[in-house]
Formats: C-alpha cells, sequence, structure tokens
C-alpha cells in the first residue's frame, strides 16, 4: 500500500507553510529527475506528504486570477490583520484564515495514476463524505472546481475551494474547508473569482462550531480511504 507522510502543522503562516511545500515538492520532483538516469535497481521511491494546518488571516492569488478581485487596498488589507501573496498554484483569489482545515497534498501522482482532473474529484470526494456525515448535501459546480451547496439554485455557495500545481505529476497546493470561518472575509474578494455565488461554512450551515479535531480527523480518514493509502505521522 502506498504511503503518506502526515503532519499536522496548526496555525502556520501562510509563506512558512509554502515554503515547506515548496522544499517537499522541489525534493520529490528532483528524485525523480535523478531517477531517469539510474537503473531501476537503483532508483529511490519518491516520499509522498500530506500537511494540514490553518492560516493566519490572508488572501493568494493563483496564476490565472485578476488582481482586481482583491476589492480592499493595503491600508484595509492591514487594517483587517491580513496579508496578500501572488502564488504558483492555479485558480483566482481565496481567503484562507483561523476556523478553516486547509490541506497541502504533496504526492507523486506516478504512484497513483497520472491525471489531474482525477485527482481534483478525488479531493472533492472527501468534503462530500464529510458534508454528508452532518446531513449536508455537497454537491460539484459544472465547469467549477471545489464544493458546493444548492448548486443551479439563487442560493448556490462554495464551502471547499481547490486550488493546485502539478509538474512531473507531483502535486502541491490543494484545498481549503470553511469549518468555523470569519466568512466577512470573503466580502473582501470575489472568491476564486466567482461573483454570481455566495460562500458559506459548517457552521453557517449548521447553526453550531464543530471542533476542528473533529474535521481533521474525517478528513484523514477519507483522504486514506479514497487515495488507498497509509498515512504516517511524521
Amino acid at each position: 500500500m502506498t504511503q503518506v507522510h502526515f503532519k499536522n502543522l496548526g496555525l502556520i503562516d501562510y509563506k512558512q507553510a509554502w515554503d515547506l511545500q515548496q522544499e517537499l515538492f522541489d525534493r520529490t520532483v528532483q528524485q525523480k529527475f535523478n531517477n531517469r538516469s539510474l537503473p531501476e535497481k537503483e532508483q529511490l521511491v519518491t516520499r509522498n506528504h500530506l500537511l494540514f494546518c490553518e492560516h493566519p488571516h490572508v488572501f493568494t492569488l493563483g496564476k490565472s486570477g485578476k488582481e482586481e478581485h482583491l476589492l480592499v487596498n493595503r491600508e484595509q488589507l492591514k487594517a483587517a490583520g491580513a496579508t496578500y501573496y501572488k502564488i504558483n498554484r492555479g485558480g483566482d483569489i481565496t481567503y484562507h484564515g483561523p476556523g478553516q482545515l486547509v490541506g497541502y497534498p504533496i504526492l507523486d501522482l506516478d504512484h497513483f495514476f497520472p491525471d489531474a482532473h482525477r485527482y481534483l474529484r478525488y479531493l472533492e470526494d472527501i468534503f462530500i463524505r464529510i458534508l454528508a456525515d452532518y446531513g449536508l448535501r455537497g454537491e460539484r459546480s459544472n465547469g467549477e472546481t471545489g464544493v458546493w451547496l444548492d448548486v443551479g439554485k439563487p442560493s448556490a455557495r462554495k464551502i471547499l475551494a481547490l486550488g493546485v500545481r502539478a509538474s512531473r505529476w507531483v502535486t502541491m497546493h490543494g484545498w481549503a474547508f470553511n469549518v468555523n470561518t470569519d466568512l466577512s472575509y470573503f466580502s473582501k474578494i470575489v472568491p476564486c473569482g466567482i461573483a454570481d455565488k455566495g460562500v458559506t461554512s459548517l457552521e453557517q450551515e449548521l447553526g453550531l462550531r464543530i471542533p476542528m479535531s473533529e474535521i481533521s480527523e474525517k478528513a484523514k480518514t477519507y483522504f486514506t480511504e479514497i487515495f488507498a493509502v497509509q498515512l504516517l505521522d511524521d
């Protein structure tokens, strides 16, 4: 069974977590490159990683995003206690903050399947299952990544955002699942570049706060089942 090394980083600065991701990503890509020049018996197996964390208030803009989707200036960012980064994942602008479960899988998809679309669907499946545990129907929205509630209705709202990067079939970046998130921060952006749909959280939908540890354990369980892996605590 494929092994994935797991670590919960807790509340961590965005740039610090990004640097760690990049280090693990670069190491994996380099190992794959090195393996190409080695006989098969001398090749080293690449390691897979899964990082969980929460971030202080931060907005991140993906490669295909538009800067005008950040609706506040630097002074307003500072007043809100938030930072802003342009980053190398796909997608547009999103928000991360306390009460949001962020997951960063650094996986060598050659251990699984070389299919980025299938990979995104697997990530969505994790949270569709979690929502079902709380009596909520999570759905996909045609042409848009992530997980939504009330798709096709005026009340459609997003609860899971996805944004990934892949090179040589190695992934980085990942998901943001709104658990007990302060949704007011989404008013400072056009979330994921989508202006006609809302954003929600598990707390907003259920009317009560769910412990982050409870959601983390569910996410670990369903990640393990869906990707058919063994998680090893780092």
